[in-house]
């Protein structure tokens, strides 16, 4: 960590530390959306090949032939497994910070986004590893850095959908407490899974991963009517060839609808009785999940018996959560960080 000298502006860093994909911003323009992996050599071959004894982001992933990939994060969270995931999710942070940091600044300080409900163990462990890259530092809640960069701070319900989790907020005007947030574990990463083995039982011949999965779901993911016939090339012993996956598809992206509208109701009853009308008319989809094709509509359907209910999707998903996350982080000074997280830092 670099000397602070006196007069140096401070660095503010806003950090959405995700299981899928990192974004961070800072107060000096500066920004950067990376693939959270880290990729080690699997031999003194894949060393030659990198010049490297790692690598962090879509690089590790396009290299994965002579890669052992290391996903740091898990359902939101720090894995706790081995140090070498301790050792990973330390050089995704360090690669993140890296690259917003132009070193002409004083203190660093970030604010770090962490699901509803992380434990006080992952918050705690994530901390620890934050100390040792940052002067001062916090987590809070995924779903309320998108509140607070939106300023949506009451009478509002937060859906935030991510890879690991899906995170459901209601703002009140306060700092939300553990009651007025839900952390849900089958997220975007799950319908990865459930995708990835209902294109395998329709097509036994095709070979299909995870990872091409979740290509599929980001180019054509849908819920209801499918705006059109989702046709993909696969492989099949080697060979490409085209596949119709809509029912696949439509398939696995519905499985997240009824945990989410099981929770958003009852969230409904978490607000006085007065307020709960406005905040109905305030429901925000964020997260790389939040852009799926008919979810918005669905969810309006299924809603349509508490009245009139308007839901909007966040204009910029990737970096909703950072965002928020900076603006915080400047509008706030430090003295008063402890008042809203868990922070670690002089």
């Amino acid at each position: 960590m670099s000397i602070v000298k006196h007069g140096d502006k401070p660095l503010f860093l806003g950090i959405d530390l995700g299981t899928s994909q990192t974004a961070i911003m800072s107060n000096h323009g500066e920004s950067s959306l990376i693939r959270s992996v880290v990729g080690y050599p699997k031999d003194i071959i894949g060393v030659r090949l990198l010049n490297d004894t790692k690598v962090v982001g879509e690089e590790a992933l396009e290299k994965r032939s002579y890669m052992n990939l290391h996903y740091p994060l898990e359902d939101g969270v720090l894995k706790e497994s081995s140090e070498r995931d301790t050792q990973a999710a330390r050089e995704l942070l360090e690669y993140a910070i890296s690259q917003v940091d132009k070193k002409d600044r004083g203190r660093v300080c970030g604010i770090i986004g962490v699901p509803a409900r992380a434990s006080v163990t992952n918050k705690n462990q994530l901390l620890k590893i934050a100390d040792e890259l940052l002067d001062l530092s916090m987590v809070v809640s995924e779903p309320f850095m998108v509140a607070y960069g939106l300023n949506c701070l009451t009478n509002t319900i937060i859906i935030d959908i991510g890879a690991g989790t899906i995170d459901i907020c209601a703002m009140k005007g306060t700092v939300p407490s553990p009651d007025d947030q839900v952390t849900l574990l089958k997220a975007g990463n799950h319908i990865d899974d459930i995708l990835t083995d209902a294109i395998a039982e329709a097509y036994p011949e095709v070979q299909i991963t995870p990872i091409v999965a979740k290509k599929i779901k980001e180019q054509y993911g849908f819920v209801g009517s499918p705006p059109a016939d989702v046709i993909v090339n696969l492989r099949a012993g080697g060979r490409p060839k085209a596949f119709d996956v809509t029912q696949e598809v439509q398939f696995a992206c519905e499985t997240i609808l009824p945990d989410i509208l099981e929770n958003v109701e009852q969230l409904v009853t978490v607000f006085d009785p007065e307020d709960q009308e406005e905040a109905l008319q305030n429901i925000i989809l964020a997260g790389g999940g939040g852009q799926i094709a008919g979810l918005r509509t669905a969810l309006l359907e299924h809603l349509t018996g508490y009245g009139s209910v308007n839901i909007i999707n966040v204009d910029d998903p990737d970096f909703a959560g950072a965002s928020g996350a900076l603006k915080l982080a400047t509008e706030l000074p430090p003295d008063y960080w402890t008042q809203v997280g868990d922070v670690i830092g002089e």
